[in-house]
């Protein structure tokens, strides 16, 4: 949090674009779109990626992150096949739906829930069954999800190696981490040796079957796919649940189109590809959402030679950190988000389902903060109210 004050503050006072000193190196910093988009889309000519060194304890080196080269196009490749070949396929959407049911049932006696943790606990189960077929009332999918928890604490903390540390901790989550994936593709690999992956199995096994990766490498994707698909994507559903819980003239309009789609499915018929389609104001929703709240705050990028854009100086080897003024959500270049769509179709059908199920209100003094990455005061404590709308009640009871 101090640092984004110190940065928002700094922009404010000098400009878009300034010069600082960050993490231990002269920096430039810019909040400046145009600038932005130059760097992200000479990625490899006149820039490189650049994150502090204690991020790499925690991320591993091998780290979509942290990679670059052949490599880096070798792992986001997978990434961008495991979301091309899940967000339209019958068996994710499926899962997904199943899981957004069952989320808006287990409220039913419930007057207050706290969303941030129902979100994280969605997105990691949608994850950890598509990816390790593992299923939320197994006890390693709890076991992971707190793992992740504490992981994600370490990106925010002081890199101090000492016992009891969040930074620590977070090291040790992460290890933890590596050991539990590590585990799955031994078994995976005794059991499955010579065998083709066939339609059904998770892609854990498409990727043993057709990849050729170091075990270290593999659990490195395994564990930046989980991320993407665990922490980004329930972040975004709390910032729309709490704008929309601002905007109701918004809400309203959402759920009517939920309601127009819901009428015009079977009682027995399930959400499909052809639905998602339909949702444009969703989407609408979903990226304003972004634009407002901004998941992810910067980028950090290193010059590999002096860079002149628009009288602007960045020398070789500083360090360039991007903040976004502006909309660039899914950031751009070879770093493009690989599971962009993906999570808008996770996001699209939990909000069918939430929007035509309960109304909600937020607390007064629960709101959204950068520290520097989004949390809530409270967790997104909400007041839900059940809502009149039998139809999709009828869909509920029958979906599979």
């Amino acid at each position: 949090m101090i640092i984004y004050i110190y940065i928002w503050g700094h922009a404010c006072r000098y400009g878009k674009v300034f010069k600082s000193h960050l993490f231990g190196a002269p920096t430039i910093v810019s909040c400046d779109l145009e600038l932005n988009m130059f760097i992200l889309h000479n990625e490899g000519k006149l820039f490189e990626t650049s994150y502090p060194k204690p991020i790499h304890g925690i991320l591993g080196k091998y780290s979509l992150l942290l990679v670059s080269g052949d490599l880096h196009k070798k792992l986001k490749n997978i990434a961008v096949s495991f979301s091309s070949s899940s967000k339209s396929t019958p068996e994710f959407l499926h899962w997904v739906e199943k899981l957004s049911i069952s989320m808006m049932e287990s409220w039913k006696n419930r007057r207050e829930v706290s969303f941030c943790k129902e979100a994280k606990t969605f997105t990691m189960n949608i994850m950890v069954k598509h990816l390790l077929s593992i299923k939320p009332e197994e006890p390693l999918a709890a076991e992971i999800l707190h793992d992740f928890a504490t992981y994600m604490k370490g990106f925010v903390s002081l890199p101090l190696y000492i016992p009891g540390t969040a930074y620590t901790k977070a090291v040790k989550a992460r290890a933890r981490l590596s050991s539990t994936v590590k585990e799955i593709i031994e078994k995976r690999k005794k059991g499955n040796a010579g065998v083709v992956a066939k339609k059904g199995e998770d892609f854990l096994d498409v990727m043993l079957s057709k990849q050729k990766l170091s075990d270290e490498e593999t659990v490195s994707i395994v564990l930046d796919i989980l991320l993407g698909g665990y922490e980004t994507t329930s972040t975004l559903m709390a910032l729309i649940v709490y704008f929309l819980g601002h905007s109701p003239n918004a809400f309203q309009t959402l759920k009517e189109e939920h309601q127009a789609i819901a009428e015009n499915k079977k009682e027995e018929e399930t959400l499909n590809w052809e639905d998602y389609k339909k949702m444009q104001f969703t989407c609408h929703v979903i990226c304003e959402a972004m634009r407002c709240g901004n998941v992810v705050k910067f980028v950090h990028r290193k010059a590999l030679q002096d860079v002149k854009f628009k009288g602007i100086l960045i020398p070789s080897g500083w360090k360039d950190k991007e903040m976004s003024k502006k909309v660039t959500p899914f950031g751009g270049g070879p770093r493009l988000c690989p599971g962009a769509e993906l999570a808008k179709v996770v996001i699209a059908f939990y909000l069918h389902h939430l929007v035509l199920s309960y109304s909600w209100k937020t607390k007064a003094d629960d709101f959204p903060l950068a520290l520097p990455y989004v949390e809530f005061r409270r967790g997104l404590a909400m007041e839900i109210q059940p809502a009149d709308y039998e139809r999709i009640n009828v869909r509920r009871r029958r979906s599979p």
